[in-house]
């Protein structure tokens, strides 16, 4: 019979920190927010780290060339999108190194041969397996062709996963890095659709402790990117608290300037388009399989508009300043130890109610 799990499937939402005693040296200027982008051994050091734990969702209306040499100044990194030809795909990686940016791209798990030969030969750093499950022995194979062909000079993450089995396969398979978090997008529908994911607090939980023992055990971390659920910096501050490396942002990213997309005017008001690459825009490049019994009958994202955002530099300045605040709260002035130490609680529906303006009436802004 069928495996039960009947504790509730919690959100990021639903967590709130406590603070930890606030030393006079915990002041944001002394916070460091570098984290490893890649797997290392204990006592070594990754062979990449970025200098925010911001990466770029692999999505046609995001990771373009100006969002990945914006993000790559700040100390980020894009992933550009695999939906497009292998040789758009490359060019365009070709042209964000040309401008001194660290870049990162996504590859699927049927074209991935000639397509991770051609990323190499443009000069990518790091390469991600886009799938939305990545429990899969395709993915598998993906990471052994690339072991096979370039050892550990050429990087690739993997995923996304929920619970800890599915961590532990892509760990032994070879993952650099491992994504976790299934229909958690704002733009996703894939629960909705197909009745599979988790909520991206619960799988986070899972997943980290996951990877805790297995670094205990094998001396190897395995860095983790929360992907989905993230719609303000609360939630990115409550998924690294709970121990991811670095997030993955689809719609926070698309809404400024530099996203992929194009910026509309609807009513007076200004918008940046944004779909999901399992919606029937992004399917219009055939990302699935076209024909035959292989080919997508249903989509998993829909297309919509999102406020326009302006500069990514101010935005993403606003939310680096509220996380190094929080982290100051919490006694912590880098990553690792923000994880150590958090204490989270989870909250009722009246707690939120109150932890926001309410009883009043606000004055116009």
């Amino acid at each position: 019979m069928a495996k039960y799990n009947f504790e509730p499937s919690r959100t990021l939402g639903e967590f709130l920190l406590m603070p930890n005693l606030t030393r006079r040296d915990c002041m944001p200027q002394n916070v460091s927010l570098s984290t490893p982008l890649v797997k290392f051994r204990r006592g070594e050091k990754a062979a990449i780290e970025i200098g925010l734990p911001f990466v770029s969702a692999m999505m046609q209306s995001v990771s373009g060339e100006k969002m990945a040499v914006a993000l790559s100044d700040l100390g980020g990194v894009s992933f550009i999108y695999c939906s497009q030809t292998i040789e758009d795909q490359a060019k365009m990686v070709a042209s964000i190194k040309k401008q001194g940016a660290i870049v990162g791209a996504g590859v699927n798990t049927r074209d991935y041969e000639q397509r991770i030969w051609a990323l190499v030969n443009a000069g990518v750093d790091v390469l991600c397996i886009d799938s939305s499950d990545g429990f899969s022995e395709w993915q598998s194979d993906v990471i052994a062709f690339v072991r096979k062909n370039f050892g550990d000079k050429v990087k690739i993450g993997a995923g996304n996963v929920v619970e800890a089995e599915g961590f532990r396969y892509l760990a032994d398979a070879g993952a650099d890095f491992v994504k976790v978090g299934i229909g958690g997008g704002s733009i996703c529908i894939t629960r909705e659709q197909k009745g599979i994911g988790r909520g991206q607090a619960s799988a986070l939980i899972e997943v980290v402790a996951a990877r805790d023992e297995y670094f205990a055990k094998t001396g190897v971390y395995i860095p983790l990117c929360s992907d989905g659920g993230i719609v303000t910096a609360k939630d990115i501050i409550i998924a690294l608290a709970m121990g991811a490396d670095f997030v993955m942002l689809g719609r926070y990213l698309a809404r400024y300037e530099e996203s992929a997309s194009e910026k509309v005017v609807v009513d007076g008001k200004e918008f940046k388009e944004y779909w999901g690459e399992g919606s029937a825009r992004a399917q219009n490049w055939q990302r699935y399989d076209s024909g035959g019994t292989s080919g997508m009958k249903f989509v998993e994202g829909v297309d919509s508009y999102i406020p326009y955002g302006g500069k990514i530099a101010d935005g993403l300045g606003v939310t680096v300043a509220k996380i190094k605040s929080t982290m100051c709260n919490c006694g912590s002035l880098d990553l690792p130890s923000f994880t150590r130490d958090a204490r989270l609680v989870v909250v009722s529906d009246a707690s939120l109610k109150e932890g926001g303006a309410h009883n009043l009436i606000e004055r116009a802004r």
